[in-house]
């Protein structure tokens, strides 16, 4: 894995975890001093380590550039790819 893979899924485990335990923390109620906010760090670190997980079959199986699961876009095309509701970009 090379140095872009990794800062992706540091990334992503990083996302994974702060949105994670703060879901928890605003569902439990916002009180950072209680054992149950401890709780919600440990059960947010969860989440964060399948990420890692996800991130390193990703970076095998998918993009190998980063830690995506669907392989790379084809950049010669030009554009983002979007289509209309009559069919995809291009009319093909």
């Amino acid at each position: 894995m090379n140095r872009k893979v990794l800062l992706d899924i540091a990334e992503r485990t990083l996302a994974a975890y702060v949105t994670t335990f703060l879901g928890i923390i605003i569902a439990d109620g916002f009180d950072l001093t209680s054992i149950s906010a401890l709780k919600a760090a440990a059960v947010a670190a969860l989440p964060a380590a399948l990420s890692v997980i996800k991130g390193a079959i990703g970076s095998r199986f998918g993009d190998k550039s980063s830690a995506a699961w669907l392989p790379e876009r084809d950049k010669a095309g030009g554009g983002t790819g979007g289509g209309t509701a009559a069919g995809p970009a291009g009319g093909r």
